[in-house]
């Protein structure tokens, strides 16, 4: 079966399962092309119990996207395993109750556009059906919506669509990209909140949203997140 896509509605089925008695299990995490979004490094960093400036340092590398013109986060490889996944076991995922949002909407992807008129979101899917995966020959039939759920991806979506509407905002700008320290302070605030949060006091980074200092110590990181979208949006992008 040679790669190929079929477009999806939310309320269309489509087979497919992934266990470990599939012989393809963990194919797809040894050919590693794994971009990580602002809430993915949220749960990845609190599963391995590390900082967001650790996590980074530890298991990413970072580059400005070329369409985007945006920095850009991905996962390295294990060292010296050419394309492997560094949570990747012969049992499986090391993270898979945080794993990022591409592995859990697998094998489908999702787009979205808003309307300007209306500020509606539509949602788009697609079923990617890759030659080495094992999983489309098995008979589980499930609609895009179950998947959706018993994947637990509605949060990962609610707390990653604010940037699909932040690249936005940025090409109706007509942004082409972003100069050095524009870039430091969009990578620091979505990708390394930990050091956002410590700027946010030290410096009142978020006094624009009448935010007191002290309680920026004890936010949610999930509510710093969506904070941090709207700074960009507000004080990088002056909107």
């Amino acid at each position: 079966m040679d790669n190929e896509t079929l477009p999806l509605l939310i309320s269309d089925s489509f087979d497919f399962d992934c266990n470990t008695r599939l012989s393809c299990f963990n194919e797809c995490c040894k050919d590693l092309n794994q971009f990580l979004t602002p809430y993915d490094i949220i749960r990845l960093k609190k599963n391995l119990n590390l900082t967001s400036g650790e996590f980074l340092k530890t298991y990413t590398q970072s580059h400005t996207g070329p369409e985007s013109g945006l920095p850009v986060v991905t996962l390295k490889p294990k060292e010296n395993s050419g394309w492997l996944c560094p949570f990747v076991t012969d049992a499986g995922c090391l993270v898979y109750e945080d794993r990022p949002a591409s592995c859990r909407t697998y094998p489908l992807a999702r787009m979205i556009s808003k309307s300007r008129e209306s500020g509606e979101i539509t949602e788009r899917y697609v079923l990617i059906k890759e030659s080495h995966c094992k999983g489309h020959c098995v008979k589980k039939s499930q609609t895009v919506s179950v998947w959706n759920r018993d994947q637990e991806i509605d949060e990962y979506n609610r707390m990653n669509d604010p940037m699909m509407e932040i690249i936005s905002i940025k090409n109706r700008l007509n942004i082409k990209a972003l100069d050095e320290k524009t870039g430091y302070f969009f990578y620091t605030a979505c990708y390394d909140l930990d050091n956002f949060r410590k700027n946010a006091v030290a410096n009142g980074l978020l006094d624009v949203f009448s935010v007191k200092r002290d309680d920026v110590l004890t936010l949610e990181d999930e509510k710093l997140l969506l904070l941090a979208y709207n700074w960009v949006v507000k004080i990088l992008f002056k909107v």
